[in-house]
Order: C-alpha cells, then structure tokens, then sequence
C-alpha cells in the first residue's frame, strides 16, 4: 500500500480561499472539499458506530510479527535493525488514559542496537506501562520511563478506535482527499505539546490509517505513518469489535512495525496503578572522582540508565556522552558546572549515533558546544540538528547558541591549549574509532593514557558485583578486547557508559583471560 499523504490540512476555510486564489485549481477543489465536509462529529460518530466503538472503554489485541528496534541503525542511515516478535500484545484504556504493552522478541539480523540480546543467544521479554503522563519499564522492577511517555501516549491516542476519541476531544477539522481513486475522509487534530494527527477514513467508516508526527530528542519532529489494514469481526465476553487484523506503521521514513493480530478482548481491566518511585522520579547525577593528574580531575557522572564522564582540562572540560534527552543532559550540563565552575564544558563526545546515546546531543547544541561523533555520524546528525521540534519545543529550539559538529575518522587526540600552561597541568585524551563491531559503524571509545582510563559504550557492561563469570563471552566483549589491543592500549580502569566503575581485571575475567 502507498504511503499515506502527510500533508496536514491545519489551515482555515480564509486560508484555504486564499491559497486558491494563487494556486489555481487544485487549492480550489480543496476549498471545495472542506466546505462540503460534514462536521467532525457526525464523521466521528459513524465511525464509532461502525467499529462498535461507543461501548468500549478498554481494549486489549494480541499479535506476532515483526517490528525493529527505533533508533538503533547499524549505519547512521540504515533502516531500523530487524526484531521478531513471537508475542506482542497491548491493552488500551481509554477511560483512563492508560495502557501496557508486553512483547517477546529476538533478533532478525546480527547488526543494531537496542539492547536485545545477540542473534542466536536467545528470547528478551519487555513489559511497559502508561498512566496519565507518566511512563515505566515493568522488567526487572517499576522504573520510570521518561522518554517513553510521548511514544506510549502517541500510541495510545492514535490506536483505531483511540484516535478517534482524540478528535472528539480536540478541535478536529474534516477534509475529503482522493487517493488511487478511492474517495477518504480525514480528521485533522493536533494533541498540544504531544502528537498532530490526519486520520483516514475509508467508505466502510473505518480508520484506514493515520499520519502523525511526534518530537524526537534526536530528530525533533518526526512522521509517522500507520496503516489499518483487513478489518474483521473479532467476538469478544462483552460483546463484538470491528478490529484490523495487521498493524503496519514506519517511523522517520522506515519499517517499525508489521504484527498480524490473532485476539482482541475489550473492556478488560487494566492495572496501571503509578508507582511511587515512578511518580517522585526526578534525574539524579551522582559524581565520582575517578582519578586525578596533576590537578586535573576526571568524574565518573552516573545515578542513571546512562553515564558521562566528565574530564577537566588545563581552561576547560570535555564532556564524554550527552544521553537521552533533555532532562538527562541538563542535570549532566549542571553537575559539570557545580565540579568545575571557572572552567566551562566546550567539547561533547558521544560515543555512538544511537538515540539512547545521542539524545541529548540537541542539549549539548543548545549550549553553544561543540560535538564530536564520527564521520559516519557528522552529516546525520548536522541535518537532524536542523530540525526543529514544533509539537513540544526543546532547549535547542529556544536556544540562540551557535553550535558545530566534528567528525572523528580513525583517531583524535584531544590535549589542554591553555596559554602558559605547564606540561604537568595539560592533559591528552585519544578517541578512537572501533573496527569490525556489530553493534554500529562509527563506534567510539575514549582513552586516558595517563590515567590508563577506557571509557565506552555498549561494548562491555559490567555485570552485578561477584556475579559469576560468563559461561561464554559476549561477542563484544571480545570486539573491545580486540581493539584494546590493535591500538595498543595499557587499560587499568574501565568507565562504562551503563553500570558501575570497574577494573580491567573484571573486563579480563567476563572475557575469559
């Protein structure tokens, strides 16, 4: 089926008068097709009619399929990596603005992130909630979910018989469009500071699909397009629905997800009770001085799913990872400042394009810094920069700052510039490019050669303290053994961008040396 159109017809009736006087034909037939459209409300109500959508208050669908991991490229441009799913399921409330969404998944293809186990090593189960705006991870405990509230609730309120409630309760303008010949009505409605959305409605008076756009901490606005397809009667305990039975929806232009559904169940209850530590969630940096030189200290900023180092220079810092998004990065901005008040952060190091790692890189910008991620990365990331985030501004796009980015092919070394320092107080750090990883092209470690400090991202987390040894090595674990060495490296310490400090014996250990 062809791409929706995602052209949003916000405009009003004078607009859409005035753009046919310039336009010509096609703005007048538009203008034709708004004035002739009936009220949003009847279109609203002949659809919830159609789906048997005025008795449900719930609804909950079981489907398998495949999907992929947003966000998580190989290669900065490549599509989404492929996942699995032998098991996804999700139960909306509608009554309560609420839902779950429960999947069993593997990998499809070796290469990607997204912190699914690797291909071949077996099944990874994932349980999340929503209630209201507020977001969690269910696996291993109740664990707040941030940067998952806009996701879920765009989920939510753009599911088939959800949406339609959204335009009932925001100003939803109807227009007529023609696609291949097939006549569809559509509402228009934005949700503020979270999703706008067209919704097609075919001539059975069932939602087709809808287009949308939502923020991104790395993209800023970003489309959406989800296709309704082969309707059926599902019957159900309280009654029947009108249900699709496949479920297809792209993000920033690829695949994320194609399920085909095997149940759906509505007016069942649902638990979404906000857990305390949810509600009371803020972000947390908790610094650790992990060494010092000659003056010239080096913090280990964790407290979260995310760490940072932070590294002091002769008249500046260097920050290694911006995570996230916002509300991440800002507290990381702000402890760098508390540690080292004279001496301002100039320099970001993200150590991969993957958006849990690069998504407060708009934060870094909006500060003025300078951005160092690999070549394979620069020009991606110049060009998602540039967009703005419309729906629910950012830092970035209340900033002023003049930002830039440079890219690292191979190695940089990074040394203290300060006029009439000493060489006792000048500092060097090397960043290197990994060859031959599968979790992304354009991978980076940070190295400390006079501290012997390694610092990297998703190529080894240290397991819990005297957990036992793996049985087998991780792949990637081997990988950054493998340039450890090809770059001659003398490693004592390891600053993981996820889990706890550790020494290089423990890396040594999880690897079998």
């Amino acid at each position: 089926m062809t791409k929706l159109i995602t052209k949003r017809l916000n405009v009003g009736v004078a607009g859409l008068l005035a753009a046919s006087l310039l336009g010509g034909c096609a703005q007048l037939e538009q203008v034709q097709n708004y004035l002739m459209a009936e009220p949003a409300a009847v279109v609203i109500q002949r659809a919830q009619l159609a789906m048997g959508n005025a008795h449900i208050n719930s609804l909950a669908y079981a489907a398998s399929g495949m999907g992929t991991t947003f966000g998580q490229a190989y290669l900065p441009t490549s599509p989404w990596p492929k996942i699995t799913y032998s098991n996804f399921t999700k139960h909306y409330d509608y009554a309560n603005a609420a839902m779950s969404e429960e999947a069993a998944r593997v990998r499809a293809e070796p290469t990607g992130g997204g912190a699914v186990p690797l291909m071949g090593t077996g099944e990874q189960k994932t349980s999340g909630r929503l209630s209201g705006d507020f977001a969690w991870n269910m696996t291993p405990a109740p664990t707040a979910a941030p940067l998952a509230v806009d996701g879920r609730i765009h989920d939510l309120w753009t599911s088939p018989h959800g949406v339609l409630r959204a335009a009932a309760n925001y100003p939803a303008q109807v227009s007529k469009v023609t696609i291949h010949g097939q006549e569809l009505t559509t509402l228009g409605f934005t949700v503020p500071g979270r999703f706008s959305a067209l919704v097609y409605i075919n001539a059975q008076n069932l939602v087709a699909g809808v287009d949308s756009v939502m923020p991104s901490p790395v993209l800023g606005d970003t489309a959406v397009t989800t296709w309704y397809d082969d309707y059926k009667e599902f019957a159900t305990p309280t009654g029947s629905v009108k249900f699709p039975s496949r479920i297809r929806q792209e993000m920033a232009g690829y695949s994320v997800l194609d399920v085909a559904v095997t149940d759906v169940q509505m007016n069942t209850p649902l638990e979404a009770s906000v857990p305390d530590a949810v509600r009371n969630f803020k972000e947390n940096v908790v610094a650790t001085k992990a060494a010092e030189t000659s003056g010239l200290g080096v913090w280990f900023l964790a407290g979260g799913s995310h760490n940072s180092v932070l590294i002091e220079m002769a008249d500046h810092a260097v920050l290694v990872e911006s995570p996230l998004y916002d509300g991440r990065a800002l507290a990381v901005l702000a402890k760098a400042k508390e540690l080292l008040p004279s001496k301002p952060v100039r320099y970001v190091v993200n150590s991969h394009h993957h958006f849990d790692h690069a998504g407060g890189l708009r934060t870094a910008a909006a500060a003025g810094l300078t951005l160092v991620t690999s070549s394979a990365a620069k020009p991606y990331f110049e060009h998602a920069l540039a967009n703005p985030n419309r729906l629910h501004p950012d830092a970035l796009a209340a900033s002023t700052a003049k930002w830039s980015i440079e890219g690292v092919e191979g190695k940089r070394v990074m040394t203290s510039a300060a006029i009439g320092a000493t060489s006792g107080s000048q500092r060097t750090i090397e960043i290197y490019e990994m060859k031959d990883s599968v979790h992304a092209q354009g991978f980076m470690m940070v190295y400390l050669p006079t501290e012997k400090i390694l610092i990297e991202a998703d190529a080894y987390t240290p397991g819990a303290p005297n957990a036992p040894t793996p049985t087998k090595p991780n792949d990637n674990n081997l990988n950054l053994a493998s340039n450890i060495q090809a770059n001659g490296l003398q490693v004592a310490q390891i600053l993981p961008l996820h889990g706890r400090m550790v020494d290089v014996a423990e890396f040594n250990r999880a690897i079998g040396k």
